[in-house]
């Protein structure tokens, strides 16, 4: 984090990215010292209200944060950045997005958790946008004009207020990463759909919690141990935070990951939390072995939409065989019982060099409709996109070339969602293939 100080003092000169934090109620008037180097500039988390109209002055941004701040709505500036393509105005107090704020080269927008109740029409002109942001919002349509947003692959539109999934999601050709729980169409189905489920409680004075494992945005991972009748054995906690995230619901994600039930490809659940201290929802898991490690790290500013692979990483045919056979059967389980996992992406995926493979991260699970087949399929063809992005990851850094592999990839990424193979059809073609 730079300071204020340092700004003011010209000892940043030169530099391509600047985070600022210093309670700001104005747009430093130093920072357009830096627009010959300037590309990323970070202003969250202070009390900003408005952007400088003059801000087209830093001719070099590419991506602007102004998370955690005050404003109200988009600055209308950003319109007319350039080379603006990455803008985050999450936990703000957003009520007003125009179409003169976003910039021609946009590709990825954060709006989460703020209080807008509509997007313009001129979205539909962001013919660039990759990724879109809208969880926590108060939305109860989309414009039909989205449709023009061809290139956009991931989408979260959980916690907000629609009846019903907007049609022109559907006509999108490279949708693949869609959230939508936690809305008024989907939480009836949630309901009807945890009304069949019966999961153990177990209660937090059972568990001696000792370290973090990891944190995530939805919540923290405990390493602890648990007493039962038969002795105690270490297990991993999961406690949520509670708040909305950039994918969803932490409720929502507790039910996606009750109702999915048991799989050798699914990370388990032993029991939901009962009693913790502060009323907070939680799961409780078994430690996994330590072999099993992320198959990648999230995306990157840079990367987008794609997962960023160690630069030397490879798979041999039987690993990467034993991965996409993984994962397809854990899919088609999911959506067999009626989840949508959301967030199929290789960071979610823990693997071993024997090819075993774990999926897990249910935060941008979502329920499928129980009574309308012909949605549930066109729901389900969206996963099989990023099942086919996942395929073209891991096959551009295996040791052998595959034809059959090569058309499966092919046919999982289509444009037109119809003539994607089912999940069922892609387990049959996986079987088929022959380990020499």
């Amino acid at each position: 984090m730079h300071t204020l100080e340092a700004l003011r003092a010209g000892k940043l000169a030169g530099i391509q990215r600047l985070d600022l934090a210093a309670d700001l109620t104005e747009f430093p008037a130093e920072i357009f010292d830096l627009a010959d180097s300037l590309e990323v500039l970070n202003l969250s988390g202070n009390l900003l209200s408005e952007l400088p109209p003059d801000l087209t002055r830093l001719h070099k941004l590419r991506i602007l944060f102004c998370s955690d701040n005050r404003f109200t709505h988009v600055p209308e500036v950003l319109g007319q950045c350039a080379n603006l393509e990455m803008i985050g105005f999450k936990a703000n107090q957003l009520t007003h997005l125009s179409g003169k704020a976003l910039p021609p080269k946009l590709r990825w927008l954060i709006l989460t958790d703020n209080r807008l109740s509509q997007l313009p029409a001129e979205i539909g002109a962001c013919g660039d946008l990759q990724k879109l942001m809208l969880s926590g919002n108060q939305l109860r349509e989309l414009p039909e004009e989205m449709v023009g947003c061809a290139r956009l692959e991931l989408l979260r539109i959980a916690a907000n207020r629609f009846e019903r999934l907007p049609d022109c999601l559907l006509r999108l050709p490279r949708l693949a990463w869609l959230a939508y729980a936690g809305n008024p169409f989907s939480e009836a189905i949630e309901k009807e759909v945890m009304a069949e489920v019966s999961v153990d409680p177990i209660d937090w004075k059972s568990l001696d919690v000792q370290h973090t494992l990891g944190e995530g945005a939805s919540g923290i991972i405990y390493r602890a141990h648990r007493t039962t009748e038969q002795g105690a054995h270490p297990v991993a906690v999961k406690v949520f935070k509670g708040a909305v995230t950039s994918d969803g619901l932490p409720s929502s994600e507790k039910s996606a990951c009750l109702v999915a039930g048991a799989h050798p490809n699914l990370i388990p659940v032993q029991g939901r939390l009962h009693g913790h201290p502060a009323e907070a929802l939680g799961m409780v898991m078994p430690l996994i072995d330590p072999s099993f490690i992320n198959l990648a790290a999230p995306p990157s500013l840079a990367s987008c939409t794609r997962d960023v692979y160690a630069p030397d990483m490879r798979f041999s045919f039987p690993q990467l065989l034993g991965i996409v056979r993984g994962i397809a059967s854990a899919v088609a389980h999911l959506h067999a019982q009626g989840v949508m996992h959301g967030d199929l992406f290789a960071h979610n995926i823990l693997w071993n060099e024997q090819g075993e493979c774990l999926l897990g991260d249910f935060g941008a699970a979502s329920f499928m409709p129980v009574h309308d087949e012909t949605l549930r399929q066109r729901l389900q063809s969206i996963e099989v996109r990023a099942f086919g992005c996942l395929l073209e990851e891991l096959s551009a850094r295996c040791d052998r070339s595959n034809d059959v592999l090569k058309e499966l990839q092919h046919r999982c990424l289509h444009a037109d969602a119809s003539a994607r193979p089912s999940f069922d059809e892609i387990r049959r073609e996986l079987a088929s293939l022959i380990v020499e």
